[in-house]
Order: C-alpha cells, then structure tokens, then sequence
C-alpha cells in the first residue's frame, strides 16, 4: 500500500486536491488529525501560499465533555471540522483516510502545563514534550484516540509521538549546535527526570547524566570533578546504571502505547493500528522505541529520512521485530535533501523492500513542489511489477 500524508488545509478549500492525490498513485491517505505547530508551504492552494500555524491544533469539533484536564485547541486558520471536511472529499474520489494523530508532542498543552513535562538532568523544561509518566498525559492520549476514532471514523489511525518526546526538536530559531553536542549527549538529554520519573531512576542516575553532558567525571565517584573522554555510547555513560535507566524509559512508551492499542481495539476494534517506531531502545521523537516489537498493533513504520543503508538497516531490524502478519512500512522523504528525481527515489524505494517494507509512507504530498509530485508519481509507477 502507498500513502501519502497531508494537512487538512491542502483539501479545504482547494477542490483540485483530491484528484491530484488520486491521480499521484497513492491508495490511501494519512491526514493530519492532531499535529503540533509548523509553518508550512501551500504550493497548490487558490488562496494562499504560506501557512503559518502558531500551535498545535485537534482538526476534528472539540467535545468538552469528552476531555478532562488537558483539552486540545482547536485552529483558527482553517475549519474546526477540517479532518471531516477534506476525509470527505478524499473518499469521494475513492482514496482511504487514516487519521495521523501526534500524541505527546504539543507545545500548546506543554506550555499551559508545565509540571506534566519533559525535564532533564539539569531541570530545564521541553515544552512541546508532554511525558507519559503523568495520569493526566496517559489520560488526554487515551482520549484524543478514543475521539478520533469515535468522531473522524478513520479506516486506519496512525501512532505518532507514542512515547516520551526528547531533546532533539526544531525549535524557533535553534540554536544549539555550537554546543558541539553528540548524538550520544542527546540521547543522555532526552532522559526525563520531571517530578514523576526522576524517582523512578537509581540515585545516582542525575549526576551521572549531567557529568556525562559537561564532559567531567562526577565527584561523587572520584572526590572532584574531572576531564572525562566523551562518551561514546549511552551505555558507556551510564555504566552500571544502564540496564535500569532503559527499563524506566521503555516502560514510559511500553504503557502509553499498551493503553492506547486496548481503547483503540474497544473503540473501533477492525480499525488498522500503524506505529511510528523505531528499534533503538533510546530512541525519542516522533518515532518511539520499539526494541522489542509490538504484536497489538498492525503496521509497524520506520523513518526513512536519512541515508538510505542505515535506513535500510533499521527497517530490517523492524521487520525482524513484526510477527508475521505485521505489516513493515517506510516513512519516506520526497522533499530536500532529497531530489526531485524519480529514478533516485525509485531506488530508495527499492533498497526499502528489499529491507522488508511492504508500504510506503510518503511525506508530503501537500508541501512537495509540482515537479517533486511528479517524480514521486513516476517513482511509484516504475515500482509496480
């Protein structure tokens, strides 16, 4: 199966839209019902070009009974109904609709809730990063799906941010990376420690994560601080500590994504579950770990946005995570770095099914230019047998 993803605003409003999704080769849909903020181009749209979209939104009517502390907002740029709108426009052209829903990853509820986000060693707040360690999170996800599937009747709803957001973000303006900072040091400040996972940790988890950060050994194992090698992996950096900081952090996402799988299947039980997901067990954004699989759900999805052999590599390692009737999708990229060339992204699609994928996830069918669309619709035709 191809998908293609896409915001409810590329069909509001925009009658030519559904045709041009029908005719890219696509046979379904994944449209954004629940998506954090961005600023987004609009190449198609007769009104407008740039879509500024200042925080994160619930496209579907907002039930206030339906929710409890956390409410999410609704837009104010396009249609409350939007997710209804375009679902229908989408099918009348014969195209299925899975309802994208992003889960702890909302600025919105962050901001107005600060105690129910992620912190790390050193205290500082992520607030687009909602952590699952809190009733009220665990509560507001179950909630968006339940309504979702009870409001959108979506015929498949696709998992994202299943798990604790970390430290890699777009931010405004961002500006760390003259912090030199590894890909080990944002793993080590991904780590939550708010008010409900910090007790969860061995004691001396903090220090050890800190010291590891500002490259010096904590003095609680040698008197003073000191110059410390950076860390090559995680594991290095926490030491003994590490089989247990993971078990803590995999338990975050393992019981979020466990909740939300057991009132999807009571909700809407013949509805496809996909997951956004990804094998390495420190793994925190949109695509939570999943080092162990996942039998409840139907789909498993990996991103597919970097080099094409580590991609391949980390699909091969889901795959051999699925049971044998999971499906193994790739989230694909057709925007830059990646050319707009139908040849190029014909092997990348290659190189993904023979790594095990059986669907392609294409991002993004509305912020793509009209050549980009066109290689992507020729890519996917030369991928037929």
């Amino acid at each position: 199966m191809n998908i293609a993803y896409l915001y409810p605003w590329d069909v509001v409003g925009d009658p030519s839209a559904p045709g041009r999704l029908a005719d890219l080769g696509v046979q379904a849909v994944a449209l954004a019902v629940s998506y954090h903020s961005t600023r987004a181009a609009t190449p198609y749209h007769p009104d407008h070009r740039v879509l500024d979209v200042p925080y994160p939104a619930f496209y579907l009517p907002i039930r206030r009974p339906a929710w409890g502390r956390l409410v999410p907002a609704a837009p104010t740029w396009t249609p409350a109904d939007a997710y209804l709108q375009a679902r229908d426009a989408l099918k009348a052209v014969g195209l299925q609709v899975h309802a994208w829903t992003v889960l702890t990853h909302n600025s919105h509820l962050g901001g107005a809730n600060p105690d129910l986000v992620v912190r790390n060693a050193f205290g500082d707040p992520y607030p687009y990063a909602l952590c699952p360690a809190h009733e009220n999170v665990l509560d507001y996800c179950e909630r968006l799906v339940r309504e979702v599937l009870e409001v959108a009747e979506p015929d498949g709803l696709i998992l994202e941010a299943c798990g604790p957001m970390g430290f890699g973000h777009q931010s405004v303006h961002e500006k760390t990376s003259g912090a030199d900072w590894t890909s080990v040091h944002a793993d080590l400040l991904s780590l939550c420690f708010c008010a409900a996972c910090a007790p969860r940790y061995p004691d001396a988890t903090r220090g050890r994560v800190r010291a590891a950060i500002d490259g010096t050994t904590p003095t609680s194992l040698t008197g003073t601080p000191d110059a410390a090698s950076p860390p090559g992996t995680v594991e290095d950096a926490l030491g003994s500590l590490s089989d247990k900081v993971r078990a803590v952090r995999l338990a975050l996402s393992d019981t979020l994504r466990r909740r939300l799988i057991a009132v999807a299947r009571q909700t809407a039980p013949d509805v496809p579950i996909t997951l956004h997901a990804n094998p390495d067990p420190w793994a925190a954004g949109a695509f939570a770990p999943l080092p162990s699989g996942e039998p409840g759900a139907d789909v498993l999805v990996a991103n597919c946005w970097g080099e094409p052999a580590a991609d391949a590599a980390r699909l091969r390692r889901l795959k051999e995570l699925a049971t044998p009737t999971q499906r193994t999708g790739a989230y694909v990229l057709a925007l830059p770095p990646r050319p707009a060339d139908a040849t190029t992204i014909a092997d990348h699609l290659a190189t993904y099914a023979e790594a095990g994928a059986t669907e392609f996830h294409l991002y993004h069918a509305g912020l793509a230019s009209p050549q980009r669309l066109t290689a992507l619709s020729k890519a996917l035709r030369l991928r037929k047998p």
